[in-house]
C-alpha cells in the first residue's frame, strides 16, 4: 500500500472516530446485526457469510466472509464497505488482518500433529512454521529445498496438504499417496524431486486440510503460517524466514 493510501485511511479514520454522531451512537443489538445479515443473504444468497459482530466503529457492523475478508455495513443495512479497517494510534494497525491471523492460529492449532508431515528442528527448537503445500508447484519445490537449512536454524517445518487443482486433480491423488506412505516426509521429499511413487490410498486428512486452507484464506501455494497466525504467501528463503522470526 502506498504512503498516500495510508494517509487517506488515517484521515478517514480520524474523521470518523472524532465525529459527534459516532461518539453518541448507541450499541448495536444482536437483532439489528441479524437483520442486516438476513438482508444481505436475501440479496446475495451466494455470499459466504461466516458471522457478524459490532465493528470497532460505532454504528457499523463487521461481517466476516469465508477466507477472512470482511465487509462493514451501516446498522440500517443501507451502506456496505469492502476492505480492511485500520486503527490509528502510534501506528496504523490492520484490525481485519489481526482477526485473520487469530483465526488461522486457531484453525491450525486444532490440527493433530499426526495429520501433518513434520520436518523437526535440529537441536533446540527455536520456532515452528506450518506450510500449506502442493506436490507439483514449482515454488513449493523451491521452498522444500530450504527445509534442511531451516531445520539447522532450529525451525520445525510442518506441512499441510493443499492440492491447488482441487479434490479431483492429479495433485490431490499425489498428496494422498504421500500422506498414506509409511514415511510421509520421505515420500513428500521424493515427490517434490519429481520421482514417481506407486499410488496409495487410505483414510487420510488431505480433503480436510484443503478445506482448512480455504478457510484460512489461501490464494495459492506455498503458504507459510507462523505461530501467531501471520501468513507469508509464496517462496521465502531460510535466511529471509530467519529475519522474520528473529532467529
Amino acid at each position: 500500500m502506498s504512503f498516500r493510501s495510508y494517509v487517506s485511511i488515517a484521515l478517514l479514520a480520524v474523521g470518523i472516530l472524532c465525529g459527534d454522531a459516532v461518539a453518541a451512537a448507541a450499541p448495536i443489538s444482536q437483532s439489528t446485526i441479524d437483520g442486516v445479515v438476513a438482508k444481505l443473504k436475501a440479496l446475495r444468497p451466494d455470499l459466504p457469510i461466516e458471522g457478524a459482530v459490532a465493528a470497532p466503529i460505532a454504528g457499523m457492523i463487521a461481517i466476516e466472509l469465508t477466507g477472512g475478508n470482511v465487509l462493514y455495513a451501516s446498522n440500517d443495512g443501507r451502506y456496505l464497505i469492502s476492505g480492511d479497517l485500520f486503527e490509528v494510534g502510534d501506528d496504523l494497525v490492520n484490525l481485519a488482518e489481526k482477526a485473520r491471523d487469530e483465526k488461522r492460529r486457531e484453525l491450525i492449532g486444532a490440527v493433530s500433529l499426526q495429520d501433518m508431515a513434520v520436518f523437526p528442528a535440529q537441536g533446540n527448537r527455536k520456532a515452528l512454521i506450518t506450510v500449506f503445500t502442493d506436490v507439483d508447484c514449482s515454488y513449493c519445490r523451491k521452498l522444500h529445498l530450504e527445509v534442511p537449512r531451516m531445520n539447522q536454524m532450529g525451525v520445525e517445518v510442518r506441512y499441510l496438504a493443499y492440492p491447488r487443482g482441487g479434490l479431483d486433480s492429479p495433485g490431490y491423488a499425489k498428496l494422498v499417496t504421500a500422506w498414506c506412505s509409511t514415511d510421509r516426509p520421505a515420500a513428500l521429499t521424493r515427490m517434490k524431486r519429481g520421482e514417481q511413487i506407486p499410488a496409495k490410498t487410505c483414510d487420510n486428512p488431505v480433503a480436510r486440510q484443503y478445506e482448512l486452507g480455504r478457510l484460512a484464506g489461501l490464494t495459492g501455494t506455498p503458504a507459510i503460517v507462523l505461530e501467531d497466525g501471520r501468513m507469508l504467501a509464496g517462496y521465502v528463503s531460510a535466511e529471509e524466514l530467519g529475519e522474520v522470526l528473529g532467529i
